[in-house]
C-alpha cells in the first residue's frame, strides 16, 4: 500500500511526492524500494502488487521498472485501507484464487530484515493451514500514543487469538497496556488466504464487496481502469481494522519483533536515528553549538547553523522550512491546514 500523504511528516512528505518515494533514512532507496526488496525472499518479483493514487503511478513506475502495468493498481481518490485491500485482492483472487497475501504499507521501518522474513514465512505458513485474518504484533517498548493496540488472549507460543483493538490511546491508557504484559502495537501488516479476505469482505463490508464482485469481469483487463474510476465513487472511506478486523471473531495476531517503526512522525524518525553524542538526530550539512536532542533534517546544499535549541524539530524540504518542540508534533496537521487556507496549495 503506497498511496498515503503522510502529512504527519511535512514538510518532507507533501501532496505531490509523500513520504515512502522518500530516502527517508538516508541509505540510498525510498521507503517503497525497500519495502519491495524486503521481500525478493518470500515472493517473486512479479508477485508485487503496489496499490497507489493514480497521482503517483509515474513515480512508482520511476522508482520500481521492473514491474508491470499491471502490477501497479492506481486508486482514482483515496478511500483508506479497506478499498485498496479489496481491489488488490479481488484482482488477485482472478489471478490465483489460493493465493496467500501479505499486506504491507510502503513506509514502515523495519531494522531487522532477516526475522521479519521469518516472521512473514511463519504468517504465510499459519494462513495457508486455516481461514484466519492475521495480522502482526510488535511487542510494544514504551506507552507510545502513536500507535493503535491489539489485545490477546493467551494461547499458543506465538500467535494468539484477538481480543480488542484499541486505537491510539492516552498516555495513562497506553502506560496501562504496557503494564498489563497482553496488548501488543498495531503494525498494520495483515496476512491471510485470498478466500478468507474475501469471504470477511463479503459479511463485513458487503456494499465494498458487492462494488468488487461487479468488477471481475473488468479486473485484469483493459477495462479494468476505467472500472475502478467509476467504483471508486461509490466506496466507502474506511479501513480495514474498523470494517473488518474489528467485527470478524477469526482474527490472529503474531507477536514479532523485528525492530518496526511505522515512521508516522518526526519523533518515529527522532527515535529509530543514530544519534550523536548530544542525543541529536542529524541529515544535513548542519554545524551545532548547545544544541540538544533535536531532529534536523535539511537540504545537504545548504549549510544550517542552530545555536541554544534543546527537543526542537528542524525541517526544511523544496520551499518550506519548520521549526517546532517535538512535543508538540501533533500541531504539524494544524500547520499544513493553515498553510493550505492561508498560503495556497504550492507548499502542502
Amino acid at each position: 500500500m503506497a498511496g498515503g500523504i503522510g502529512s504527519r511528516f511535512w514538510p518532507f512528505s507533501r501532496t505531490n511526492n509523500p513520504k515512502q518515494f522518500h530516502d527517508v533514512l538516508g541509505v540510498g532507496a525510498s521507503m517503497l524500494q525497500m519495502t519491495v526488496k524486503r521481500f525478493q525472499d518470500v515472493c517473486p518479483p512479479e508477485n508485487i502488487y503496489i496499490v497507489t493514487n493514480t497521482d503517483y503511478r509515474d513515480l512508482v513506475k520511476e522508482q520500481l521498472p521492473h514491474l508491470t502495468q499491471n502490477q501497479i493498481l492506481c486508486e482514482p481518490i483515496g478511500r483508506n485501507t479497506a478499498p485498496a485491500i479489496a481491489y488488490a485482492s479481488f484482482k488477485i483472487s482472478q489471478i490465483n484464487p489460493n493465493a496467500t497475501l501479505v499486506v504491507a504499507p510502503a513506509d514502515h521501518v523495519i531494522l531487522k530484515e532477516e526475522a521479519f522474513v521469518r516472521i512473514i514465512q511463519e504468517a504465510i505458513t499459519a494462513a495457508g493451514k486455516e481461514e484466519i485474518l492475521l495480522t502482526l504484533g510488535i511487542t510494544p517498548s514504551r506507552p507510545d500514543t502513536g500507535y493503535g493496540y491489539i489485545q490477546f488472549i493467551e494461547g499458543g507460543q506465538h500467535l494468539k487469538k484477538v481480543k480488542t483493538f484499541t486505537e491510539k490511546p492516552n498516555l495513562e491508557l497506553a502506560q496501562m497496556f504496557l503494564d498489563s504484559g497482553d496488548f501488543v502495537w498495531n503494525s498494520g501488516i495483515f496476512i491471510w488466504n485470498v478466500k478468507s479476505i474475501l469471504h470477511a469482505f463479503r459479511q463485513y463490508l458487503s456494499e465494498v464487496a458487492e462494488i468488487f464482485e461487479e468488477g471481475l469481469l473488468y479486473l485484469n483487463k483493459p477495462q479494468e481502469e476505467e472500472f475502478i474510476n467509476r467504483a471508486y465513487s461509490h466506496c466507502r472511506n474506511i479501513s480495514i481494522d474498523y470494517g473488518i478486523m474489528e467485527k470478524a471473531d477469526n482474527v490472529f495476531v503474531l507477536l514479532s519483533d523485528f525492530g518496526w517503526s511505522d515512521l508516522g512522525t518526526w519523533n518515529s524518525l527522532y527515535s529509530i536515528g543514530n544519534k550523536d553524542e548530544a542525543g541529536n538526530v542529524i541529515d544535513g550539512d548542519v554545524l551545532l553549538y548547545d544544541t540538544r536532542n533535536c531532529i534536523i533534517k535539511t537540504p545537504q546544499e545548504r549549510l544550517v547553523v542552530i545555536n541554544g535549541l534543546e527537543n526542537f524539530i528542524v525541517a526544511e524540504y523544496d520551499n518550506v522550512l519548520m521549526i517546532c518542540p517535538k512535543d508538540e508534533e501533533q500541531r504539524v496537521k494544524d500547520f499544513v491546514a493553515d498553510v493550505k487556507s492561508k498560503k495556497g496549495s504550492g507548499y502542502n
